[in-house]
């Protein structure tokens, strides 16, 4: 296709009419950004375009940056093209981006799932002529249980270590699977203690969301404060010291990785609980329908076999490379490390 609207660059999504990029992963002068997550959201822009919620979760993240939000659905011009941003449904402020210009749309899902949380704005399909879609769970082996069947087995695990005396540690991100393990546990199992990481973020997000009442773990919270009560932890605090003060405890993660035969064993973890803030097979291919989208872009997952797929139901699809990750580790943005 000669002269898109939207090319991959070594720098990110790029609109050369507007001069504007969308979730670049290197320093741009103007970005329109989906979400808050590291991989979407990097330091080092000139200037930030974002939904307005998103606007303290990146700053929280980045530090003093230029950032405007807009609200959904609302149409801004540069140079001459259109943008919106509309619902994704993957976290609190996620957004696909729309892109008009001179009769032609192209809509960035950003990262996307299709069954509402309860705590996200739910996923809204956008009419298109051209779709960038995620393939991190593009495989027909991935299918998610709704998601009451999967709080209902958390909180009953948690329910079996207070029994029997034991601390249950849940691993999820930071940000997005946190909150939405936390909206959904059942709170007169026992207390809920959250790591600074996770209650930090919490303290960002309690500016529009309402969240239920969790305690910050710090170096005076007591072993036996927390025995029986249910820990909320980030990945990157599996296998360390400050797990000590949680003995006895079970541990268990909400990824939809969990999925795969074999995954708690090697992230050594005594439980694993499928849940996943992006789409399944079925969510994939049922969102990208109800674009009415021909032609598809498959991007980070598993987008050779899912763009063979669509090319054989009969979609104009191919791959691009991007720097997005999906559900994996989050990185912290400025120093690389796990946070």
């Amino acid at each position: 296709m000669e002269n898109p609207l939207l090319a991959f660059t070594e720098k990110g999504i790029y609109c050369e009419k507007a001069k504007v990029y969308l979730d670049p992963w290197k320093p741009v002068e103007k970005a329109i950004i989906s979400h808050g997550h590291a991989d979407h959201s990097r330091w080092g822009h000139k200037q930030y375009i974002t939904h307005k919620r998103n606007i303290p979760i990146i700053k929280h993240r980045l530090g003093d940056i230029s950032a405007t939000g807009v609200a959904w659905n609302e149409s801004f011009v540069v140079n001459g093209v259109k943008f919106s941003l509309h619902p994704a449904g993957h976290i609190p402020g996620s957004s696909q981006i729309r892109v008009e210009h001179k009769g032609e749309v192209w809509v960035f899902s950003g990262d996307y799932k299709a069954e509402a949380d309860g705590l996200s704005t739910p996923f809204e399909p956008v009419s298109c002529d051209s779709f960038i879609t995620e393939c991190t769970f593009g495989l027909p082996a991935f299918k998610w249980s709704p998601q009451k069947e999967v709080f209902r087995d958390i909180n009953q695990w948690w329910s079996e270590n207070r029994a029997e005396g034991k601390t249950s540690v849940l691993f999820g991100y930071s940000l997005g699977k946190a909150q939405r393990l936390l909206k959904h546990l059942d709170p007169s199992i026992g207390k809920i203690y959250t790591h600074a990481a996770i209650e930090n973020m919490n303290e960002v997000l309690r500016s529009f969301l309402t969240l239920q009442e969790t305690v910050r773990i710090t170096k005076e919270t007591k072993k036996e404060e927390l025995r029986g009560n249910l820990v909320l932890a980030p990945p990157s605090a599996h296998g360390s010291t400050w797990l000590r003060k949680m003995v006895p405890y079970e541990t268990a993660t909400a990824s939809g990785w969990m999925a795969f035969r074999g995954a708690r064993r090697r992230r050594a973890v005594d439980k694993g609980f499928v849940l996943s803030d992006h789409c399944d097979w079925a969510g994939l291919l049922s969102s990208i329908e109800a674009t009415g989208a021909s032609r598809v872009i498959c991007t980070h997952g598993y987008s050779d076999i899912f763009s063979r797929f669509l090319r054989e139901k009969g979609y104009d699809a191919r791959t691009e490379e991007t720097q997005y990750e999906g559900e994996l580790t989050e990185i912290n943005p400025t120093s690389g490390a796990e946070n």
